[in-house]
């Protein structure tokens, strides 16, 4: 599978956004990743609607939206209209995370399931027939800037795993923590999509995202 970086931008300048945005598109990278958080399933308040439809209009990337939030049902609709390519809800936040992804599914948009350290990999296996990518969160869903969990590298695995196993190609994303220093082992043991904040927007951008796309490679 082609690998892919996904910068998020909750960790860039709000007040220089678009600029950001076409600095890293121009270096090359496809798909971006944009954390909703309600401040209920996570302690944390970012953005929602409005952030992404103006922004959708400048931009060819794919929107990679990550909900963080409880209930997730009852935004789907809104997030697609608002521009959202891919939409994830947690495994942990749905009443029924079947009943999301066919929702998601539904609309056009590509539908994934986010799990965080704490629960079982395992959790995950009777939803993968209906997704098309999985977040695997390698810190505790909520705030940027935390360090990598190391055991997350045994869960993808698991999970890559588990994929062969049932012969599906379900995309896998990791999420947290990600720095050029341990993207390489990421990928090696299964990630397809490595999720980076303050790895691309702390410092100098295009270098930052010419160091990861060397890693993860460029189209």
């Amino acid at each position: 599978m082609k690998k892919h970086l996904a910068p998020s931008i909750l960790a860039a300048d709000f007040t220089r956004l678009g600029e950001q945005l076409k600095i890293i598109e121009n270096a090359g990278v496809k798909y971006l990743h944009l954390d909703v958080m309600d401040g209920v399933f996570v302690p944390s308040i970012s953005f929602g609607m409005p952030v992404i439809k103006s922004i959708r209009s400048h931009s060819k990337m794919i929107f990679d939206v990550h909900m963080m939030v409880t209930e997730p049902e009852r935004y789907i609709g809104d997030l697609k209209k608002a521009g959202a390519d891919i939409i994830a809800v947690h495994i942990e936040a749905c009443r029924s995370p079947k009943k999301a992804l066919l929702q998601i599914d539904g609309l056009g948009a590509k539908p994934a399931l986010a799990i965080s350290p704490g629960t079982a990999i395992e959790e995950l296996r009777e939803y993968l027939p209906y997704l098309g990518q999985v977040i695997v969160m390698s810190v505790n869903p909520g705030f940027g800037g935390q360090p990598f969990i190391e055991s997350s590298y045994d869960r993808i695995a698991e999970l890559a795993d588990m994929r062969k196993e049932l012969g599906l190609e379900f995309d896998i994303e990791v999420d947290g923590g990600v720095y050029a220093e341990n993207a390489e082992h990421i990928l090696d043991c299964g990630a397809d999509i490595l999720v980076a904040g303050s790895a691309v927007f702390g410092g100098d951008i295009r270098s930052n995202i010419d160091g990861l796309l060397e890693i993860t490679g460029r189209e």
